[in-house]
């Protein structure tokens, strides 16, 4: 097929909406999966706005674009079976201004072609800060409880809900049909919430290590997502219904009327649910709600608006991933002034120094607030701010508190010293050209990246270390026996210490022992991938190794590396940027590997200018003999081309199918550029498409790739 001249602003939107979906995906992972969001509700808010506005400009029919197909039971360590909702838990659109609200208002009335005299209610209630889940009645007997997921497939925890008082097992009172799905939050209400981290920090053997929730959200999601249904069951959880799903009868033709049929079948509803009909009404409500807000019994971050009457509901219908019929008015985040006084640096597990502020306690929005995030060295030098200020701090989103800003002077005090060494190793701290974080090199060697490293190590992309996974890990770093990549093939000296522990016999252990065993010749690139060197990811580590065979030809690469970056000298008159880009473009080329550019030169050569690296790398190569790295690859239809995978591949995985190209002499690439020749789409495909069909580049399915493969032999 003959390529078509792109149209630039076309290809550079679409590049924008990957960027920005791959944001939200990420962010709902943290939130929806993790628990643990690490930007505020309205930064998500804005990210979903972003992306709307963008689909609509390019006109991508992608009516999934926020529903990234996250199953939390896929993830979590908590093994929960999975449940198709038969009625969608949709989420809501979100507005932070009154004019928000009179828009949403507005278009209904448009939508619905309402004169405007015509009398439009709406209800008014709380949005709880919870964990949506649906509750499945038959013939008024509670059958099944699933939380929202990715709104189409949930978890099961019935069990986990019949321990929560609130929520009736059986339905009484008239009219009750024969299926009902009342849907609404499971929450923790504040004062029980504080009980509970009082109680854990008691029952906690090492005070240092007992668990604390973050926040009520984050205590409802983890005491209500358990495998045992007793420790949901010691759990403070209460429920509050919003609205329902799958039913075969309604009781009522509004929305306030069946809400409080819910109540009167024994399900508890706020007792601040309304119905109004004027925009001003509205305002009003949401005025009091906010006021009140401090005082109520749980966390709530707005108020919810929906059409009363079903019959317009039902017309008004849903759009992407929101009803067109409701809305959820924010409010904003609530501050507070207090003393900052300390400022320690925290180490990630990747090795990102992140500055955390010590507070001298405070209240935002009914929640003491002791420590805050700083982010990284230019907040703090954007904020000016230091040990002994007195700043201003809100809750963004009323999760992560965040300082807004300094209400002292900058004459007073010297500006806080951001540290150029890891405070947990003393390796050197770097930032790299164009990166705001700032990051340990110790990597092997730092303590708080261990876990991290050794996870990595071993995990199916790098050394693929059966039987070796996050539990068994986190046990024998507990138990002192690896700190290390190399101590993992020196556990057979704990064999019989190992034998016996919960959880270990004599099988289970021999079974490990011989599957570390069988990696003491592994594959080199995977080796090299697994040692986490920042911006060598495995498709590099083989591009490295295509080159030059053998690990010792890349240590021998860093070495040059670093005498290339020691000797370097800028021209005379040559200014700091213009040298830099002259060095890095002399490092590219000493590598000489096709897009393969100074980062990771850099990279290699930060490595390897640790000492403590160094040992640990020759202490790994001493219990590991990895072959000269060979490829071997057959003459096929896609020899010699760039190919990129894109939706979801259901035959095999995504390294699975780079592999194959790779083999088939072809390059597997991430994104779709005027180098690609072919794009290989499976269910979900998004911007990807575009992008190719503005190149004019071919797209095939699954099928058609496994033929190419069949056909190579």
């Amino acid at each position: 097929m003959s390529k078509t001249p792109p149209d630039a602003e076309l290809l550079k939107k679409l590049e924008e909406l990957d960027e920005v979906k791959r944001q939200i995906e990420y962010h709902k992972y943290r939130y929806d999966v993790l628990d643990d969001p690490v930007i505020s509700d309205s930064e998500f808010d804005k990210l979903e706005l972003k992306a709307w506005e963008l689909q609509k400009q390019l006109k991508v029919d992608d009516d999934d674009l926020f529903s990234v197909g996250l199953i939390t039971s896929s993830i979590s360590d908590v093994p929960l079976k999975k449940v198709v909702h038969s009625v969608r838990m949709m989420s809501l659109n979100n507005g932070f201004s009154d004019e928000d609200v009179a828009d949403f208002i507005d278009r209904v009335r448009r939508y619905l072609a309402l004169s405007v005299n015509e009398p439009l209610a709406l209800t008014a209630e709380p949005k709880i800060d919870g964990l949506s889940c649906s509750l499945r009645y038959e013939r008024g007997e509670l059958v099944l409880a699933a939380t929202r997921g990715d709104r189409s497939v949930g978890e099961d925890v019935t069990a986990n809900v019949r321990t929560i008082p609130d929520i009736a097992q059986r339905l009484s009172g008239k009219n009750v049909p024969d299926l009902f799905e009342v849907r609404g939050e499971v929450y923790m209400a504040k004062a029980d919430f504080v009980a509970l981290n009082a109680r854990l920090l008691e029952e906690a053997d090492d005070p240092e290590k007992a668990r604390q929730f973050a926040n009520p959200r984050n205590a409802a999601a983890g005491s209500l997502r358990q495998k045992d249904a007793a420790v949901t069951a010691s759990r403070p959880l209460r429920f509050l219904a919003h609205g329902w799903g799958e039913v075969s009868a309604l009781p009522a033709d509004t929305q306030l009327g069946v809400m409080q049929a819910i109540q009167s079948w024994g399900l508890p509803v706020s007792d601040r649910l309304t119905c109004v009909d004027t925009l001003e009404a509205l305002i009003v409500h949401y005025r009091a709600i906010e006021a009140a807000r401090a005082e109520l019994p749980f966390d709530i971050d707005g108020v919810v608006y929906k059409v009363d009457r079903l019959d317009w509901q039902q017309r008004l219908g849903f759009v992407a991933k929101a009803p067109r019929w409701a809305i959820a008015h924010k409010f904003p985040a609530e501050r507070a002034q207090t003393t900052l006084e300390a400022i320690d640096i925290q180490v990630g597990r990747t090795g990102k120094l992140t500055p955390v502020g010590r507070l001298t306690p405070v209240t935002v929005g009914g929640v003491v607030v002791s420590n805050v995030t700083l982010h990284n060295a230019d907040e703090i030098a954007r904020l000016g701010v230091r040990p002994g200020d007195r700043i201003v701090v809100q809750r963004a989103g009323d999760v992560i508190p965040q300082v807004v800003e300094n209400l002292t002077g900058y004459e007073v005090r010297e500006a806080f010293l951001f540290p150029d060494h890891c405070p947990v190793c003393h390796s050197e701290a770097v930032r790299e050209e164009g990166e705001v974080d700032i990051r340990c090199t110790g990597g092997l060697i730092c303590a708080a990246q261990r876990f991290e490293r050794l996870r990595h190590f071993v995990s199916r992309g790098a050394l693929d270390i059966e039987g070796l996974g996050e539990k068994s890990i986190q046990e024998f770093l507990d138990l002192g026996w690896i700190k290390e990549p190399a101590d993992i093939f020196r556990l057979k000296s704990h064999r019989a210490e190992l034998v016996g522990r919960e959880g270990w016999k004599e099988k289970s252990v021999d079974n490990l022992l011989d599957a570390i065993k069988a990696k003491r010749q592994p594959d080199a690139a995977r080796l090299l991938f697994g040692l986490g060197i920042r911006h060598v990811g495995a498709v590099t580590a083989r591009d490295l190794l295509k080159r030059y065979t053998t690990l010792e030809g890349i240590r021998t690469l860093a070495g040059e590396i670093i005498a290339l970056r020691d000797t370097a000298q800028p021209t005379e008159g040559e200014e700091g940027t213009r040298f830099r880009t002259r060095l890095d473009k002399a490092i590219a080329e000493h590598i000489g590997v096709e897009n393969v550019g100074s980062a990771v030169g850099h990279a290699l050569a930060d490595f390897f200018h640790e000492p403590h690296n160094v040992e640990v790398w020759n202490d790994l190569l001493g219990e590991v003999a990895p072959p000269p790295y060979v490829v071997e690859t057959t003459v096929s239809a896609v020899t010699g081309k760039t190919v990129v995978f894109t939706g979801k591949l259901e035959t095999m995985s995504r390294d699975e199918a780079k592999a194959q190209a790779e083999r088939l002499g072809a390059k597997a690439a991430g994104s779709v550029s005027a180098k690609t020749d072919l794009v290989v789409a499976g269910p979900g495909a998004g911007s990807k498409l575009k992008q190719a069909a503005a190149f004019g580049i071919e797209v095939i399915d699954e099928a058609a790739w496994a033929e190419i493969v069949k056909a190579a032999g």
